[in-house]
């Protein structure tokens, strides 16, 4: 999924980056718009109007993009990445999905995968 077309110094993207993104992580378009606090259609208008993503909005899709690229590193393909992430956490209900909600969320995930890289148990 190594994302080559985004580049992370750029501050006005493009909602080609938010698109492409659904597409390699194969999460439908209005879940990923949800995730970034955006709805759908406002995506589609940003799209049609050629208007860049705000930065708060940019900022959560490169922790989103980081987060997916470390996971498909970690557990050999999108697939499997998903399924950890939907998968509830030990002796719990919730899922680490539950926290890609926040730019802080996706940090703390990608600190849990660090863990599971180094072989603790998370």
């Amino acid at each position: 999924m190594r994302m080559q077309w985004y580049n992370p110094r750029v501050k006005d993207w493009s909602p080609k980056v938010f698109y492409d993104l659904a597409a390699a992580i194969k999460m439908p378009e209005k879940r990923l718009a949800g995730l970034i606090n955006l709805s759908a259609r406002t995506i589609s208008n940003y799209k049609e109007q050629q208007k860049v993503l705000e930065p708060v909005y940019s900022e959560h899709l490169l922790k989103l993009i980081r987060l997916y690229e470390k996971g498909e590193d970690i557990f050999g393909n999108i697939d499997e990445f998903n399924y950890w992430l939907n998968k509830p956490f030990w002796n719990s209900k919730e899922k680490p999905v539950d926290w890609l909600i926040t730019p802080g969320g996706v940090d703390l995930l990608l600190t849990e995968i660090d863990k599971l890289a180094e072989g603790y148990p998370v």
